[in-house]
């Protein structure tokens, strides 16, 4: 049995990982899709879908899971949830199961008949891309949440820059009379 793993891996982390190995117990082969592939360099994803397949497949090899895993797909979004779930077959391996947490894509794949399955999380509070972007905006530790290969991976593109860079604003703020200027 094939399975279907959908994330915006922005970035990769351990919860991650672990969720990938659970599956791994219920399927011989996992595609991991890599969804929003064609947005980046934003706060909500900073990361390239070239630079998430990298981080994912250099855990994977790292980890022993890349045969297990031979596919990483970028799947744009392509705005029509009509048609996405035509898409995402269109550009992926025959698959048996869906495994997202995400309530639209449930909500889609199970409208097409497919088996659609909610992973276990992994410590969701700690180990999510939001709270890893956070901590990187706060300069506090977030390299523990993710694995090796992926602290080197953001450093070596310079992502924790980016996303310094990106949450910053050109925008004038106006103050009112009485206001004290910051």
């Amino acid at each position: 049995m094939r399975g279907l793993l959908i994330g915006r891996y922005q970035p990769f982390h351990k919860g991650h990982l672990e969720v990938i190995k659970n599956i791994l117990r219920e399927v011989e082969e996992l595609i991991i899709g890599i969804g929003s592939a064609q947005i980046s360099h934003t706060l909500e994803n900073p990361f390239t879908a070239g630079e998430r397949m990298t981080m994912i497949s250099s855990v994977l090899k790292s980890n022993g899971l890349s045969e297990r895993c031979p596919y990483i797909i970028p799947i744009n979004d392509v705005w029509n949830n009509a048609l996405w779930v035509r898409h995402v077959r269109s550009l992926t391996p025959k698959f048996d199961v869906v495994y997202t947490g995400n309530p639209l894509a449930k909500r889609l794949f199970t409208e097409e008949g497919v088996d659609v399955r909610t992973p276990a999380m992994f410590d969701r509070f700690k180990y999510s891309g939001t709270e890893i972007r956070r901590r990187i905006l706060k300069g506090a530790d977030w390299e523990s949440l993710v694995p090796t290969e992926v602290v080197r991976i953001v450093k070596e593109i310079g992502g924790v820059e980016r996303i310094r860079d990106i949450s910053k604003s050109d925008k004038i703020t106006f103050l009112e009379p009485g206001d004290v200027s910051p």
